[in-house]
């Protein structure tokens, strides 16, 4: 049986989707059997992050609304034949809550992840995406609001029962890390108690990419990090702040600012 694991957030626009597709490939090139289920029935972008909108004929709702077998919905990565996509484009499909986990559990047969792309907020599509759920990430960027609304999130995990949860924090700023302007990881930990299971680094070249970055960039490195933690449950964090630390370090931040 595989792990269902929830990736949601407490507000819009701290890259979600992305990072739910950034596990994805990360976990596919290390060998597992991957299934991203886009969740989020309104605000649907899975297939376009992607890049497999073209290629989507049914969807999530066709699914739980029989009009197709589940197999047909799902749609294969074409790098990595071990991710899958399971889309969601109905824009006023109505997808019914019980109907959405049974789907999950029968992907979760036989995959070794499931991973949920989760609404953001914590309305009916949250309730419905958790529902199906035995993990969370939490992903949040280092900023007051986002952390806010990231603690939010995770107290009503812990009420819904989710117990094994963590944090991704995305978007991270080596450079203002460094110089005291941004808070860093462990900051984050001291101020919401929570296990930080990876910390992505802001990334231009990642947010055109479709998910997929450059082998020996700083954001592949961080991702497979972040998935090799998901994986095995512990192990190391990205730290952006690495490269920005000491004379040659100061330098860069100088730059960085120019």
């Amino acid at each position: 049986m595989g792990r269902c694991i929830v990736i949601t957030s407490g507000k819009g626009g701290v890259g979600k989707t992305t990072v739910t597709a950034s596990l994805g490939l990360a976990l596919a090139t290390l060998g597992k059997r991957v299934v991203l289920v886009d969740a989020d029935v309104t605000l649907n972008n899975l297939d376009l992050v992607l890049g497999l909108e073209a290629a989507v004929t049914y969807d999530l709702y066709d699914v739980t609304m029989g009009t197709c077998r589940l197999k047909q919905a799902l749609l294969t990565y074409p790098d990595y034949p071990s991710l899958k996509l399971l889309p969601s484009v109905h824009p006023l499909g109505e997808v019914d809550k019980t109907a959405f986990r049974e789907v999950v559990e029968e992907l979760a047969q036989t995959q070794d992840f499931v991973l949920i792309d989760c609404p953001a907020g914590v309305d009916d599509g949250f309730v419905r995406a958790v529902s199906a759920a035995s993990e969370a990430l939490v992903v949040t960027t280092p900023t007051a609001t986002a952390l806010r609304d990231a603690d939010k999130t995770l107290g009503y995990l812990d009420a819904l029962r989710v117990s094994k949860t963590a944090l991704v924090v995305n978007r991270v700023r080596g450079d203002l890390v460094a110089s005291g302007e941004m808070l860093s990881v462990d900051d984050i930990i001291k101020l919401l108690h929570v296990r930080v299971a990876g910390c992505i680094p802001e990334d231009d070249v990642a947010l055109s990419m479709c998910g997929a970055t450059p082998v020996g960039t700083a954001h592949h490195q961080a991702v497979n990090l972040l998935a090799r933690y998901v994986i095995e449950g512990k192990g190391k964090v990205y730290d952006p702040t690495y490269i920005y630390r000491g004379p040659l370090g100061s330098l860069r931040r100088w730059l960085k600012k120019a």
